[in-house]
């Protein structure tokens, strides 16, 4: 048996799996930051999709041309993925024709040329997890950059890219037929202190102008999901204290964009880079104002300056469903 079907088998077995495993766990260090610059006038323009890789199908092929074309209009920097970056198990291994298939020969617009930023889905963990990390794929196509978690760091807005996906418990404790590739972050609940610290420590010294959280999973949503409790109790405070701006998911296959009143940040959700149109009825929500919600395909984009923010999503046809701007003082020290 090797380590990855121990710890899939003795997942509460702490005691065994410490001792098979341990050297596995990442020790506590900072998180990986990446330097992005913004364009000459100190602006910066990206735009946001997850829940996408399906070989074209289920109008992947037009969301990305109409992704093409915004990208274009907007000249963009990069593009982030919030995850669910292959379905349905992720990829076997860097060979796997699946990434050719559903990432580079979809995404062919000169405009989506760009690094594109990426966090792992819950999917993704259902496949070759360090597959999808290995910069073997970025000799494959340069533009792909995905880690566990990292920043980025554009000097008008830090961008921090978190994985999620070991937050929710009933992947581990009721997976059903699915097999989750744990390599790498075991035992979980010191994964996630080691993830938390390191976060509470880049988010302390961003001194950006806009903060940014992106992780695959929501922290308030109305679609098929809804809330992730895990995130709420585990997450959300930390980016509370420390005045994070807005906070980008995937996962329910819908555009969202909601906002409570006891909290400042405003949640997106852009998960409808392909399969979408559930039968689903939208959930209410209780707590939280829902400015928008669509459940058809389709994408973010986001205009940014030092003091201004704007948020456009567009469908599957390219029209403009809603936009939502905000702006704060030049010279503001949040």
């Amino acid at each position: 048996m090797d380590c990855f079907e121990s710890r899939i088998r003795h997942m509460f077995l702490p005691l065994m799996f410490v001792t098979i495993c341990i050297y596995l766990v990442p020790s506590n260090a900072e998180l990986k930051r990446i330097k992005h610059p913004v364009k000459d006038d100190g602006s910066l323009s990206f735009l946001a999709i997850g829940d996408w890789g399906r070989k074209g199908w289920y109008n992947q092929s037009v969301v990305a041309m109409e992704m093409g074309e915004a990208g274009e209009k907007l000249n963009i920097d990069f593009v982030i993925s919030t995850g669910d970056n292959f379905y349905d198990d992720g990829i076997l291994d860097v060979h796997d024709s699946l990434f050719l298939e559903s990432f580079t020969k979809v995404y062919y617009a000169n405009s989506l040329q760009k690094p594109w930023y990426t966090v792992l889905g819950n999917h993704d963990y259902r496949g070759n997890v360090e597959a999808q990390l290995s910069p073997a794929l970025r000799e494959i196509d340069s533009r792909w950059i995905c880690h566990r978690s990292f920043v980025v760091d554009t000097e008008v807005a830090d961008f921090f890219m978190i994985d999620t996906t070991p937050f929710v418990r009933h992947y581990v404790e009721d997976p059903k037929e699915h097999v989750y590739d744990w390599r790498g972050v075991t035992p979980i609940n010191v994964y996630l202190v080691h993830l938390l610290k390191d976060l509470e420590s880049a988010l302390s010294k961003s001194t950006a102008k806009w903060k940014f959280v992106i992780g695959h999973h929501s922290i308030r949503s109305t679609g098929h999901h809804g809330d992730t409790e895990e995130l709420i109790s585990d997450l959300l405070p930390l980016l509370e204290a420390y005045k994070v701006d807005f906070y980008l998911n995937g996962h329910d296959h819908c555009m969202e964009h909601i906002q409570c009143a006891n909290s400042p940040i405003q949640f997106f959700t852009t998960g409808a880079g392909s399969k979408a149109w559930t039968t689903d009825y939208q959930k209410q929500h209780y707590q939280c104002d829902v400015n928008f919600y669509h459940r058809g395909q389709g994408f973010l984009a986001v205009e940014l300056t030092s003091s201004n923010a704007k948020f456009v999503f567009y469908d599957v046809f390219g029209e403009v469903q809603h936009q939502w701007s905000t702006s704060k003082e030049p010279h503001s020290s949040m």
